[in-house]
């Protein structure tokens, strides 16, 4: 299998994760060799932490790019923040957060955070196929 690849449009709002979740499915599902059901669904759901929390944090747009390798699947998000995602402890009375970037370290294979000359950073995570 060749590497496969798709940027999925940029969007700017909280139905927007919804989308990139069944933008991510679709990319999954075209897949051949098809990819396990429990993999697509971390995948997925890697997808969805990493789109919210470029909602939240990043500057409230991104862009979701997705790239199928023989062995793994990398999920790509670009924001206009400069700041790195941080672990913290999650906030279990309040509601304010702390799951996600600790929740996708332990998912995936390897996490970048890259940043770009123009000040936006990319987080990416690669993950088993």
């Amino acid at each position: 299998m060749d590497t496969t690849s798709v940027n999925v449009a940029t969007a700017r709002s909280s139905t927007s994760v919804a989308s990139a979740r069944e933008s991510a499915r679709r990319f999954l599902e075209d897949l051949l060799p098809a990819i396990a059901a429990e993999a697509a669904d971390t995948v997925v759901l890697v997808v969805s932490e990493l789109v919210t929390n470029a909602l939240r944090h990043g500057g409230g747009t991104y862009a979701l790019d997705l790239t199928a390798h023989p062995d793994s699947i990398e999920v790509a998000v670009h924001d206009s923040s400069p700041r790195s995602p941080r672990m913290r402890t999650p906030d279990l009375n309040s509601g304010t957060g702390g799951f996600g970037w600790p929740l996708v370290n332990r998912l995936a294979r390897a996490t970048a955070v890259t940043r770009q000359a123009t000040g936006e950073k990319t987080v990416s995570a690669l993950l088993t196929r």
